[in-house]
């Protein structure tokens, strides 16, 4: 097991083979699709498919990705957190999804603000992106929290709707 971060509640760490179960789970969430879109991942071999070109994929290309987020209280896997490369993007953009049996436990924030500080610290980035449908004020909230400011709506490819544009850094 690879740690990249921990926080006082979640440890965040890169995706493993064992983990398909919950990809396949969180990625038919319904606040994933939602909020975030369809990856069109509907079995265990596509979640492993998804896991290894999408997910290590990013971890190989930049150095860096989107990293499954697990309660320390009870090693459950509850979301993914981490940075992505984002066409469209100069910068990287934190990214973050949960469950939505551990919603309004503050997880989003924590683990956020953990790749936050992580990415301007050890891995040297200081300007970062954050986008959000229209609709997820939760979500929004979140970024303004931990720094970001609201710079207004861009369309992205392979986003079929306009989203919110948040930075932080210079």
């Amino acid at each position: 097991m690879v740690v990249v971060l921990e926080t006082e509640r979640l440890v965040l760490r890169e995706v493993e083979d064992e983990d398909a179960t919950f990809m396949l789970e969180l990625l038919n969430s319904p606040g994933f699709l939602e909020n975030i879109g369809d990856r069109g991942v509907r079995d265990l071999e596509q979640a492993k498919t998804f896991i290894e070109e999408r997910l290590r994929g990013s971890y190989r290309d930049h150095g860096f990705g989107m990293w499954v987020t697990v309660q320390k209280s009870d090693h459950t896997q509850v979301g993914l957190a981490g940075l992505v490369r984002r066409e469209g993007l100069e910068v990287p953009d934190v990214g973050y999804a949960f469950v939505q049996r551990v919603w309004g436990r503050g997880y989003a924030q924590e683990a956020a603000a953990a790749v936050l500080a992580h990415a301007q610290g050890p891995l040297g980035i200081q300007k970062l992106a954050a986008i959000t449908s229209p609709e997820n004020f939760a979500s929004m909230a979140v970024l303004r929290k931990i720094g970001f400011s609201f710079h207004g709506m861009v369309e992205l490819p392979g986003i079929e709707r306009e989203s919110t544009y948040f930075t932080v850094g210079g």
